[in-house]
């Protein structure tokens, strides 16, 4: 995902350590600051750290595509080499396989043969990759692009513990200090994080550094902040903040660091919409005219649909409406259905979390196979690579994955989480270490509860989560209308 080096005053300095101009109202606080901090040196960051794989040492790290500021990210994952970008329809993470020796990849998850291909410079140094017809150069290597050293590349543990007991709810200056910064060039990035009701920064190699509180200025509903952390080679933050609203910009004696722009605290709304190659209406009427092809055997169907279940399941069903990247809605009804024991699991977890306060907030479940080829057909060539191929359907289809959420059973409010539904950021991972302890809770929460009837939490994806047999069920391609639900 692109982000601008922007912040909420304007452009950043691009010389590291230039103070704000001298009409800014705090110049005199931060260089006072920065004149605080420059008796010690620069702290250094480790460029090349060790990779997981020798043979892809080279490979990883994150490329962009000078024209468009689209970014893919190389790494290696569970022993395999794995391509991420959160650039397109939804966040997407897709493999990539050797057929012969050499620079050249296919992509494991397309549906015709394509490629992904290193570029080497004369020393043998790779300078960038291909994708799709397009040009993506290697921006310089840091600590995040690979594993932090000691902790080697794991699946998600499941089924995830329980997470105890609730945190207390924080001040909301303090959850809007929390967020992901990055630097001029975004070269380097940190999170800042709460936990216990202290501010933590977790810089780009996953370490992680308790902030005290040093001082602070306080002129009318603007507060002027300084953090440092209490070890020899010190982080010092200085910032400001207006009546409690999120903070933009942190001065550190590396420089500005800026918000990213996924990660402003209410949430990254704005959908990505597509321009189909042909009117939507002959797209749909294309689609809904196919058939999927699969062999069986197979179970039979039995869709069962979820609202009726119980009075504690919501419906927030984003496809029937326009707030989609087609900016129509693709679903007849705002309805849900799952096969049934995947429905039954649903209701244990449900009747597990009631005791708690909360009830379950369901965004998607089946998904008629004709949606998926009008979601495909409706992307141009160079964009189908973020959205599901309906030659291979999905779990959706088979009526057996769940996107959903907590909602507060007082306030029937939307739990807070680390990041948003359907959100194409790094918040979306089920392991992402930012936010509020009460943000992570609520993820821990909704995947404990779901994870202990036997669903699996996808690991791109907090809200999405796949039963245990869905291996056993057929692709469906009913519309929502036309479904022959049994009473429940």
């Amino acid at each position: 995902m692109s982000a601008t080096t922007s912040s909420k005053d304007g452009p950043l300095k691009s010389r590291l350590f230039a103070p704000p101009k001298a009409t800014h109202p705090a110049a005199r606080f931060i260089s006072l600051l920065l004149a605080l901090v420059f008796f010690s040196p620069p702290r250094a960051f480790s460029q090349e750290p060790a990779p997981s794989s020798a043979q892809w040492r080279d490979l990883i790290g994150v490329y962009k595509e000078p024209a468009s500021e689209k970014r893919l990210r190389v790494l290696a994952k569970d022993g395999r080499l794995i391509c991420e970008s959160a650039d397109g329809l939804s966040l997407a993470l897709f493999h990539l396989v050797q057929a012969v020796p050499g620079d050249a990849f296919d992509i494991e998850e397309a549906s015709v043969r394509q490629k992904v291909a290193f570029i080497r410079d004369t020393s043998g140094k790779i300078t960038g990759l291909t994708f799709g017809g397009n040009y993506f150069v290697r921006l310089a290597p840091r600590s995040s692009d690979l594993p932090p050293p000691g902790n080697p590349t794991e699946p998600l543990r499941s089924p995830a513990p329980f997470p105890g007991s609730p945190p207390t709810r924080r001040a909301q200056d303090l959850g809007n200090r929390t967020g992901d910064f990055g630097n001029q060039n975004e070269s380097d990035d940190f999170i800042l994080l709460e936990r216990s009701g202290r501010l933590f920064l977790r810089d780009s190699s996953g370490t992680e550094h308790q902030l005290s509180p040093l001082a602070f200025t306080k002129k009318g509903d603007q507060t002027s902040y300084t953090y440092v952390s209490n070890e020899a080679d010190a982080w010092v933050l200085a910032f400001e903040q207006y009546k409690a609203d999120p903070i933009w910009q942190v001065f550190t004696h590396l420089g500005p660091y800026h918000r990213l722009p996924y990660s402003v605290p209410t949430g990254s709304p704005n959908v990505v919409r597509v321009k189909p190659p042909r009117p939507l209406a002959q797209i749909r009427n294309e689609a809904l005219a196919a058939v999927p092809e699969e062999k069986g055997p197979f179970r039979k169907s039995d869709l069962v649909e979820l609202a009726p279940l119980d009075r504690d399941i919501h419906l927030d069903i984003r496809y029937a409406t326009a707030n989609d990247f087609l900016g129509l809605p693709v679903y007849t009804q705002a309805r849900a259905f799952l096969q049934r024991p995947a429905a039954e699991a649903l209701l244990r977890s449900l009747h597990k979390l009631r005791p708690l306060g909360y009830g379950l907030l369901i965004h998607d479940g089946y998904r008629p196979w004709y949606v998926t080829k009008i979601f495909w057909d409706a992307t141009p060539a160079d964009g189908k690579i973020f959205v599901a191929d309906p030659a291979q359907g999905s779990r959706h289809n088979r009526g057996c994955a769940v996107d959903l959420t907590l909602y507060d059973l007082k306030t029937g409010q939307p739990a807070e989480m680390t990041g948003l539904y359907d959100e194409m950021s790094p918040r979306s991972f089920p392991d992402y270490p930012g936010g509020t302890s009460l943000e992570r809770w609520h993820r821990d929460l909704l995947r404990w509860a779901m994870e202990s009837e036997g669903f699996t939490v996808f690991e791109s994806e907090w809200w999405h989560f796949d039963y245990q047999d869905w291996r056993e069920y057929a692709i469906g391609n009913v519309s929502f209308e036309k479904l022959n639900v049994a009473k429940n």
